[in-house]
């Protein structure tokens, strides 16, 4: 790089401001390891500092299940007792190096996740592939855990935006889609010991798994990893196709507390997932619409009407299907003006190209957000994972990058008049 002596810098001019779609961003690649078993690795090893995350992912998501809750349940339940040690001592030995283990459960897939120093790893793995291999789903501990989760839903079914958040999914896939169940209280009632333990021997100690790790990785990481995990039972899982059943109706007011004084809104279509010819421009199209905090809803129903503290937009990140949601809270008396002016903000969109300026702001902002994901090995590793478990590949990233900085206002406002019909959506209202 040529250096520049201070003299002669000209400080009565400021140095240029770079455009964020200047910038020629690249996703470090992974490397690929396959265990014994033919359990598959990716990992990216960076960062300065020892520390390291690993993900599990387990085909055991709700998809799987045949009895609403078992797959979550499988899941939360898993740091919870094996033939050896209690839960305390489970999360006492993951204290004592200091790691922290966590777990989640989603549609098509669940996961544990791990964050350690990197010189733990070898002290950590054996008790982690014991979660995996032998925990026992103690009867107390499920009864504890079934009251606790049963005291959640009372609280959280007193509030409009969790009770709205369930019901659009409803209207949108079916009740007994994997993507429209809920939870209700009999279900926590029914749920059994040994209907979790077959579930957790069918998709966890004998099913499909796939690892991240990422960070300042251990010279011996591969091997440490084939000692604990090469020698799982593995078998194919396929996520079948579930046939999404929309609601006949489009139009929903519910009263969930009638001395309530804010209204959940939320207004959703059906969208296709991310192999859609159209996604990559919809997401753009989404951001100018109501994707981050300059957007037109942002601009129009907060910053000029004031009706809200915060309304966005955005593609639900599911694999199979998706949907197109608009959500918010606003005041009661002013909800359905709300709800007119996100039609307002469609129209415009419509009838009117985005202009220049305001294009450019969108592709910096999206630019951006994707150089923020591209800061550390923990980011890098959940872009990675997200084109791995959707079955893309890695071009995946740089047709994104080509699309956000070329995409024309025409073909913007073409998606707009495509899919930015009122007809087209679910309208609920929660107050």
């Amino acid at each position: 790089m040529e250096k520049i002596h201070p003299q002669t810098l000209n400080r009565t001019q400021p140095p240029r401001i770079k455009d964020a779609v200047e910038f020629d961003l690249h996703l470090k690649s992974y490397e690929k390891f396959t265990l014994d078993n033919g359990i598959e690795v990716y990992a990216v090893d960076a960062g300065a500092e020892e520390v390291m995350q690993i993900e599990w992912v387990f085909y055991a998501g709700n998809w799987f299940e045949q009895k609403n809750l078992v797959a979550a349940s499988a899941n939360f339940l898993l740091k919870n007792g094996t033939s050896t040690k209690t839960a305390f001592e489970i999360n006492e030995h993951f204290e004592y190096y200091g790691a922290y283990l966590n777990r989640t459960c989603y549609n098509e897939t669940a996961s544990v996740s791990m964050h350690t120093l990197s010189k733990h790893l070898e002290h950590l793995l054996p008790v982690v592939k014991e979660l995996i291999t032998d925990s026992v789903f103690p009867q107390e501990e499920l009864d504890t855990y079934r009251q606790n989760m049963q005291q959640r839903l009372r609280v959280n079914l007193k509030k409009g935006d969790f009770v709205a958040n369930r019901l659009i999914d409803v209207y949108l896939y079916g009740e007994e889609h994997p993507y429209g169940k809920y939870a209700k209280s009999e279900d926590f009632d029914a749920l059994t010991r040994e209907e979790i333990l077959q579930f957790y021997k069918e998709y966890y100690q004998e099913g499909r798994l796939v690892i991240f790790v990422a960070g300042k990785l251990p010279a011996n990481t591969f091997e440490l990893l084939n000692k604990s995990f090469g020698d799982l039972k593995t078998r194919p899982v396929e996520v079948s196709p579930i046939l999404a059943l929309p609601a006949a109706e489009k139009k929903y007011r519910v009263t969930n507390d009638a001395s309530g004084v804010q209204g959940a809104i939320r207004i959703a279509q059906p969208f296709p997932n991310r192999h859609h010819p159209d996604f990559m421009k919809v997401q753009v199209l989404n951001n100018l619409f109501g994707g981050f905090f300059g957007s037109r809803l942002m601009s129009n129903i907060r910053e000029d009407k004031g009706y809200t503290y915060g309304i966005y937009s955005y593609l639900q990140n599911h694999i199979q299907q998706s949907a197109w949601v608009i959500s918010t809270e606003a005041g009661r008396d002013v909800s359905e003006a709300t709800v007119q002016e996100v039609y307002n903000e469609m129209e415009r969109l419509r009838k009117e190209p985005v202009g220049a300026e305001e294009l450019l702001l969108v592709q910096n902002y999206m630019m951006g957000s994707i150089l923020g994901d591209l800061d550390g090995p923990f980011h890098i590793i959940g872009r990675w994972k997200n084109i791995i478990l959707n079955n893309l590949e890695g071009q995946f990233f740089y047709d994104q990058i080509n699309t956000i900085k070329n995409v024309s206002a025409e073909e913007l406002q073409a998606l707009a008049n495509r899919y930015l019909q009122p007809e087209l959506f679910y309208e609920l209202v929660v107050v």
